[in-house]
């Protein structure tokens, strides 16, 4: 004998809006992205000045301030 399938109620979605604080941080990640790019182009071919070893990890700084900003 098969069972009946009994209706439940959908359970109701998170909030998934992006709060104030949420934006700015996403703003703010895309301006470092942003200065990271621009110090890229100060950067030697050959990788030998600070500019191209500061310039990567300001890039994924950036987008990591981005990501911490669409969880907040």
């Amino acid at each position: 004998m098969a069972k009946k399938a009994v209706p439940c109620e959908p359970v109701p979605a998170p909030n998934s809006k992006i709060r104030r604080e949420g934006w700015r941080g996403i703003a703010a990640g895309i301006a470092i992205a942003a200065a990271g790019f621009w110090t890229l182009t100060y950067a030697d071919p050959m990788g030998r000045n600070e500019a191209a070893a500061a310039a990567p990890f300001v890039i994924l700084g950036g987008y990591a301030v981005m990501a911490l900003g669409i969880f907040l």
